[in-house]
């Protein structure tokens, strides 16, 4: 997503912030018309408006003229129809003055297979990250973390009845007790701790053999973002944070998350995994960091560029 477009929504601030997979969302996200419903059947109608489509939280593809991939996009009268009702559409917003909206397909068969015969093909959301424009996989983020929270709110947390989709399936409704229920973000901080010229990375017994990365936990209720760095950085590796810097954030849509990247100073290397989060710390000065982003490192690896831990590495490293 450019600066420029960013800059429709908020004025004349300069953005200076790293864009990470997922986001850069380029739609118009229209909010002012989701309560419009007379508007969004319009839209539904219109021979302009286009449709995609997630079968399991896998979207629907199709090969480009130049051998890549993109996404398959569908009339929207199709996915309407398609549908059966408002609970499995989204209205995703407006690419210039085209509608866009979702349809979240669920079951074993395969849609390919019936009424999507020869329209494109579902691929796992994580293998195609890095092989869809940058721009279409943030709208696919969109679109599954919206699905997933839908997916696990159908029923009203207040009353337990079961709640309906409004607002263009951004709001679910209780028609029991007139609760109101919105889409949640998860917050999870993710940094790397840094001490003199050395970043250290842990991993999980569970992750592949020879995995390191940065640490992550999730945000608690009346935590601030730097408390929760100390606070996890102490918890699985006995580290005290003497400073907290921000480098960018990603919505991370497996299911739900949005992933907080910072560069935390630590007082000391005197690092230990608490054997629980982590089963091992290591140290690496930049050069070997780069290096283990280059793969040359035999045996260790980080992950991939798609990921954020990949990018703050990447960013201390080169900085």
């Amino acid at each position: 997503m450019s600066v420029q477009r960013i800059l429709r929504y908020y004025g004349k601030m300069t953005l200076t912030a790293f864009t990470n997979t997922f986001a850069g969302n380029p739609l118009d996200r229209a909010s002012e018309r989701r309560k419009d419903e007379a508007w969004l059947a319009e839209q539904l109608s219109s021979d302009q408006s286009l449709g995609l489509v997630l079968w399991n939280g896998k979207p629907l593809v199709e090969p480009t003229k130049e051998g890549g991939l993109q996404v398959a996009y569908l009339p929207a009268r199709m996915v309407r129809d398609l549908s059966g009702g408002p609970e499995r559409l989204l209205f995703m917003g407006l690419w210039k003055d085209t509608a866009i909206f979702a349809l979240d397909v669920e079951g074993a068969a395969d849609p390919v297979d019936g009424p999507l015969q020869g329209l494109g093909r579902f691929e796992d959301m994580r293998g195609l990250a890095s092989r869809l424009p940058a721009t279409e996989t943030a709208i696919l983020g969109t679109a599954k973390g919206m699905f997933e929270w839908r997916r696990k709110h159908k029923h009203c947390s207040g009353c337990g009845e079961a709640s309906e989709p409004a607002e263009g399936g951004w709001k679910r409704v209780c028609r029991a007790c007139n609760a109101e229920h919105f889409p949640r973000t998860d917050p999870v901080v993710i940094m790397l701790a840094v001490h003199e010229d050395r970043c250290m990375l842990g991993r999980q017994a569970l992750w592949p053999k020879g995995m390191f990365s940065s640490l992550a936990g999730f945000l608690e209720p009346g935590e601030s973002i730097e408390e929760a760095c100390a606070r996890e950085l102490f918890e699985e590796a006995g580290l005290r944070t003497t400073s907290v810097a921000y480098h960018s954030t990603q919505p991370w849509p497996f299911p739900n998350s949005l992933m907080i990247g910072l560069i935390a100073q630590v007082a000391d290397d005197n690092a230990a995994p608490d054997q629980t989060e982590l089963s091992e710390v290591r140290w690496f000065t930049k050069t070997e960091a780069r290096d283990l982003l280059a793969g040359k490192i035999e045996g260790t690896f980080a992950p991939g560029g798609m990921a954020i831990a990949h990018q703050l590495i990447k960013a201390w490293a080169e900085g």
